[in-house]
């Protein structure tokens, strides 16, 4: 599917940032082995903090005043948000504006400013809960105001376990069923309506997600995106039909 979008986008590629914590994409070196070894090097991968990090402002924000990204973001004058959206063990649930906010700060100093991490790997000292959902939005906020509306927002509904991908063959089975493709231009309204459409399942597929959800405060992403000023929560679905040729 990414490969299909990506050849119809010109002149465009994947982009990425290292990880705070270590691991198989830590290093850059690591990294690119690694998207090799999953076979995303079909179209150029740029790292973006492979030569450092750059700060930009967060505009209203309460926790920060700027944000650290990859220096090469500050290259691109638009971007294609295309995004997993499933459970998270952290932020509860990982939709589009975790992705930007995580997936843009850069992994030296961006990461650990959102996560509030002390200088080494202890996970539970990191910050969890309201704090840490707030964090992500106002990193994300910083990417948003960026780009401006040179940015769209794409969320896949489909494989929605309650854990991130990055947890690999040992991610939790995956209870609820497929429910397709959002996307907008606007970040809380395609967040919005994934959570509503999630939420209107069946009890045995929603249980394990809502848990996940609930128990890490992540409908703060909601609340706070709003009360940011990042996008309207109220939304309108259009059912887009394709006919093959």
């Amino acid at each position: 599917m990414v490969k299909a979008l990506q050849q119809r986008i010109p002149n465009s590629n994947l982009v990425e940032t290292n990880t705070f914590y270590k691991g198989k994409r830590y290093t850059t070196a690591d990294h690119r082995e690694t998207i090799k070894i999953n076979g995303w090097d079909f179209c150029p991968v740029d790292i973006m903090d492979e030569d450092g990090a750059v700060m930009i402002p967060v505009r209203g924000g309460k926790h920060f005043k700027e944000m650290s990204v990859g220096k090469h973001m500050l290259g691109y004058d638009s971007m294609v948000v295309l995004t997993h959206f499933k459970g998270h063990t952290m932020g509860g649930l990982g939709g589009s504006m975790k992705n930007i906010a995580i997936g843009c700060a850069d992994g030296r100093i961006g990461k650990k400013m959102v996560h509030a991490a002390p200088d080494n790997e202890d996970l539970e000292s990191w910050l969890k809960g309201e704090p840490f959902q707030e964090n992500m939005v106002e990193s994300a906020k910083a990417t948003m105001d960026h780009f401006g509306k040179r940015v769209v927002y794409i969320n896949v509904l489909r494989n929605m376990s309650v854990d991130c991908d990055c947890v690999g063959v040992s991610a939790a089975p995956v209870k609820a069923r497929d429910l397709g493709i959002l996307a907008s231009t606007d970040i809380l309204a395609v967040e919005q309506a994934s959570i509503d459409m999630v939420y209107r399942l069946p009890e045995a597929e929603l249980h394990d997600l809502r848990e996940r959800i609930e128990s890490r405060k992540g409908l703060r992403q909601l609340s706070y995106m709003k009360e940011m000023k990042m996008g309207n929560d109220q939304y309108e679905l259009i059912t887009l039909s394709s006919h093959r040729r």
